[in-house]
């Protein structure tokens, strides 16, 4: 038998955790693949990068670094300003 607490409050509240759970692990995913990524390259990743890069939650600007992370040369490159801003 399922007892399970059936309630649409409740539903509601476990749908949203697992939403947020699934963006915290894109952010996280995100975030190892932009160091892997210099990291192969040979880049040295200074320890205020790779703190800018780990405190970083937006999911949007992780994906801006990411893209960036395979052209750089120098990984302060990365925060660069958006090209006609």
């Amino acid at each position: 038998m399922n007892y399970f607490f059936q309630n649409p409050v409740a539903d509601q509240l476990r749908n949203e955790g697992r939403v947020e759970g699934r963006v915290e692990g894109r952010i996280e995913d995100r975030i190892e693949m932009i160091l892997r990524i210099l990291e192969l390259r040979g880049i040295e990743v200074s320890e205020s990068v790779r703190l800018r890069v780990q405190g970083c939650s937006d999911l949007e600007q992780l994906k801006v670094w990411s893209e960036r992370a395979v052209h750089v040369t120098d990984p302060a490159d990365l925060f660069a300003p958006e090209r006609g801003q």
